[in-house]
This record gives C-alpha cells, sequence and structure tokens, in this order.
C-alpha cells in the first residue's frame, strides 16, 4: 500500500518524551489559517509504500522511546495510517498523534476505539488562541489519553512548562526543524534577522489580525 510521507526523523526529543521517531505524513485537507506546516498540505507527492517505510523504521524502533505521528493530516490518509499503527503496535512504544479533526469526528474510528494510537491531539490548530500549553500550537487544542501507557508517559510531561526549543537539522540550503515554535516562526524569523540570516517558510502567518 502507498503512504504519502513528508519526512521521518530520528531523534526527535521535542514532540513528546524520551528520543522519539517522528514521521509527518503528507496531504491536508483542512487547511488551518497560520498552518506552520503548509508544506505538507499537498497530496499526490512524495509517495512511497508502508513496506519501504517499515525497512527505515525497523532501524530505530528498537532503540526509540515512541513515535509522534503528524502531517499534513493523518486521517486523511487512514487506511494506511491503519496499516502503520498495525505495525508499530506490536513493539509497544507510546504512539503519539496529531488531528486537526475534531474528538467528535474521530472519536468512533477503529484505530482509536482499539488503542492503537496512545495519546491523541485533536482540534484545529486557531491562530486567534493563545499558546500557552506543551505540545500545543494552540489552546484549544485537546490531548487525549486513550491507553494506560499513554497516560504514564504523557500526564506528568505535559504538566511541565512550555518549552522555546526545537530539533534542528540542516540539510544543503535547508534548515529543518521538529517541535512547535511558541508565536510559531514569527519570533524565530525576527531573532534571525538580527543576525543578518533571513529566513524564508511555509507557515501563512498573520499579522495584526488576532482580535
Amino acid at each position: 500500500m502507498d503512504i504519502g510521507i513528508s519526512r521521518i526523523h530520528y531523534p526527535v526529543t521535542t514532540l513528546g518524551p524520551g528520543k522519539r521517531i517522528g514521521i509527518w505524513l503528507q496531504g491536508c485537507s483542512i487547511h488551518c489559517t497560520g498552518c506552520i506546516s503548509r508544506d505538507t498540505w499537498q497530496f499526490n507527492v512524495n509517495i512511497t509504500t508502508i513496506d519501504e517505510l517499515k525497512k527505515v523504521l525497523n532501524l530505530w524502533l528498537p532503540k526509540c522511546d515512541g513515535i509522534t505521528i503528524s502531517g499534513g493530516e493523518p486521517f486523511d490518509q487512514e487506511p494506511a495510517l491503519s496499516k502503520l499503527l498495525k505495525f508499530l503496535h506490536p513493539y509497544h512504544k507510546s504512539i503519539l498523534l496529531y488531528s486537526g479533526y475534531t474528538f467528535d469526528v474521530l472519536k468512533n474510528k477503529k484505530d482509536i476505539k482499539e488503542g492503537n494510537i496512545d495519546v491523541l491531539i485533536s482540534e484545529p490548530f486557531d491562530h486567534k488562541e493563545s499558546q500557552t500549553k506543551r505540545l500545543l500550537g494552540s489552546d484549544n487544542q485537546k490531548v487525549h489519553f486513550l491507553t494506560s501507557l499513554g497516560k504514564n508517559e504523557f500526564e506528568i510531561y505535559l504538566n511541565n512548562l512550555l518549552e522555546k526549543r526545537l530539533d534542528v537539522q540542516f540539510t544543503n540550503d535547508t534548515v529543518w526543524m521538529a517541535g512547535i515554535p511558541v508565536n510559531g516562526m514569527e519570533e524565530i524569523v525576527e531573532a534571525s534577522a538580527q543576525n543578518n540570516v533571513h529566513i524564508s517558510h511555509s507557515q501563512a502567518v498573520i499579522k495584526n489580525n488576532k482580535e
């Protein structure tokens, strides 16, 4: 089965406890205003197969502390997502999944009811909301502990203070960052400009329009 993958990375230390595998799916139909990952919206690009993805993941799964799945919108590729989750589940590593859909839409999904996801962060990003909670882009988003493993690993972690920390990866002329930057990319771009480093990025930044 094919799956659209924006990128995968290990270790990611800013999207959950420990050293995690980060999997970003490619394609999103929700298109939140101010999304920091507009490069992941397009469908039918960066296509690979579940089997090829498994080969890469098998290198990291024995040593990782957990897996974080984001996008894009994972549930826009629900059949492929289900196959991926079923492959990951036997490793007994905590799986955190981000979705821009509401919990009312997601709560009866088979993978959620069967416990194939340990922690779910739901609801669309809202650029008008405050950002005061760890792992959340905006405070309207909701954390759901779906298994005892998820609750045990994440409950204390989420109560810690919001961090201004990102994982950074350099590839040729691209700087790739993992994490939830406070105030999106605006603060990073402004600080870089003060040091004569000019960054272009994919976020749809909304300025002076947060009333």
